[in-house]
């Protein structure tokens, strides 16, 4: 068996566009016919660009070869440019392609993915969603404590077990900054409003997105401890392990961190600063399936946890079911909502969720087919990149209003 063909789908993300402004596939093609497909998340570039590299990097290290050598077309890729390095860019690229060969893999021998990486160990995995506008809204459910909490009343209510939000305010190219007295009582309201509406059916995930110096994080930190949250998410920006693992030290909050990550080498420098209690890998940006098994094994040594993250599409979201169902270290999963929604229209088959928890497909490979017809309805034309963040200084005053894209 050989890979004889790539094709690529830059996808637009309709409204509400949860899950960011577009989602780049890719689908790989055997000599006997036998299709596989994956998924990018690399921000960094334009995704029509992102789509042109998966062509690129296919050609040099796949097409003509076998797609059960997964160890060997990630070694080569890794390397090539004379790297040898993480790269967030060539990782979600190669994510993309590695995640399309175990599809392929598994179908060859008609097994699901995690059955060939140790077999499954969670019948269901618990899952998790941010709160999310509607479009009747009064006000703003980022910054309206009281609306946060009845959107985390009627998210428990159909059956989450954890629900997650992020009052902090914007994010920036020049961070991180100190959170303002505004912020932090905001933080603190919606802790309480929160709390006092779903009590102990749900554990709450402070979000952030590594927008704060390390004495400014630990100060938000103490005032959201008393009401208990299970996380508190990337308090610093991601390249600053120290900062991070100073953050740790001086808090009970678990530590959670790595949706921006890739590579075994940065999770473990994580884990070996005592960083991170929590690791949120995206198999769409960490290095594929394989990769991400590692990182897994690698935080069960370090007495961690893994709860993958997913701000895409659902080939990666795909993906990350078949890490977690085969992982013991597994405590949550993120999903966009309750997997509908567009996610569900882009799979030939949606993915099934069930009361807060999805229940891993037994279908062979990754478990899901993309909805070719869809995707290619949805074309994405613009030049906007995936997520962004303001490239100027916070204002103190943190006037505009903010929605988070995390």
């Amino acid at each position: 068996m050989k890979i004889a063909g790539v094709d690529t789908f830059v996808v637009g993300n309709p409204p509400p566009g949860f899950g960011g402004r577009y989602f780049v596939f890719v689908k790989l093609t055997t000599d006997d016919g036998i299709v596989g497909y994956g998924e990018a998340y690399a921000a960094t570039f334009s995704p029509h660009l992102v789509a042109d590299m998966l062509g690129d990097v296919a050609e040099h290290h796949l097409v003509g070869r076998d797609p059960f050598h997964i160890e060997r077309f990630w070694r080569t890729a890794y390397g090539r440019g004379f790297t040898l390095r993480p790269d967030v860019t060539l990782q979600g690229v190669m994510s993309a392609l590695e995640m399309a060969c175990w599809d392929i893999i598994g179908k060859a021998v008609e097994k699901p993915v995690y059955e060939l990486l140790g077999g499954r160990v969670h019948e269901a995995l618990r899952s998790y969603t941010y709160l999310y506008p509607k479009p009747d809204d009064a006000t703003d459910v980022y910054v309206d404590p009281e609306l946060a909490a009845v959107r985390a009343a009627e998210e428990v209510g159909r059956g989450f077990t954890a629900v997650k939000f992020d009052p902090t305010g914007p994010y920036s190219s020049m961070g991180g900054h100190q959170p303002s007295l505004a912020r932090l009582r905001l933080s603190v309201r919606f802790m309480e409003a929160v709390r006092e509406a779903v009590g102990t059916r749900a554990d709450l995930l402070f979000g952030t997105h590594g927008q704060f110096t390390s004495a400014g994080a630990l100060r938000l930190a103490r005032h959201i401890e008393p009401h208990d949250p299970l996380w508190f998410e990337e308090p610093v920006p991601p390249d600053n392990v120290a900062e991070m693992a100073k953050v740790a030290r001086q808090t009970s909050i678990p530590i959670a961190a790595g949706e921006r990550l890739t590579t075994k080498a940065e999770f473990t420098r994580l884990l070996e600063a005592k960083a991170v209690s929590i690791l949120q890998l995206n198999l769409a940006r960490a290095g594929g399936i394989l990769e991400g098994k590692k990182i897994a094994s690698i935080a069960e040594a370090f007495g961690a946890q893994i709860a993958p993250h997913l701000y895409n599409g659902p080939i990666g979201g795909a993906a990350n079911v078949q890490l977690a169902a085969c992982s013991p270290n597994f405590l949550i999963l993120e999903g966009i909502q309750d997997w509908s929604g567009f996610h569900a229209d882009l799979l030939v088959e949606p993915m099934r969720w069930e009361n807060g928890y999805v229940v891993p497909p037994t279908k062979p490979g990754l478990g899901v087919v993309l909805n070719e017809e869809v995707a290619r309805a949805h074309p994405y034309t613009g030049d906007g990149l995936h997520l962004s963040m303001a490239d100027e200084p916070i204002d103190v005053a943190d006037r505009d209003i903010w929605r988070p894209e995390p």
